[in-house]
């Protein structure tokens, strides 16, 4: 049973921007740390970037200083920020707990033009 949704993606030009939201169930925001995770075609899934449930964070090299992600504990939601989008952030877009455990949802489709 999939316990969370991702939205917020599309396509957008290099060095666009994009905010991906992801809509999680109380019983599994409330006390765990959650992460953004990405798959490129051919590419293992890889973590982008995860949030404590003190807002504590860690990003990929690939990613830091131009992707934030943030929480809203009251709205159960978690944010990964996208700035300076590069052709190679193109990817299905997911969260998930950190590390993750759940059921992996249907994601949202980053796509960016060169």
């Amino acid at each position: 049973q999939v316990q969370q949704v991702e939205s917020g993606g599309g396509l957008v030009q290099a060095g666009g921007s994009l905010r991906l939201s992801c809509a999680a169930s109380e019983s599994i925001f409330r006390i765990n740390a959650m992460g953004w995770y990405r798959q490129a075609p051919g590419n293992q899934r890889e973590l982008v970037a995860a949030i404590s449930r003190l807002g504590n964070t860690n990003y990929a090299d690939s990613v830091k200083g131009r992707f934030t992600i943030s929480r809203d504990n009251a709205k159960n939601t978690v944010y990964l920020q996208m700035n300076s989008l590069k052709p190679e952030d193109t990817a299905v877009y997911y969260c998930n707990r950190a590390p993750p455990v759940l059921t992996w949802g249907q994601g949202t489709q980053v796509t960016v033009s060169s």
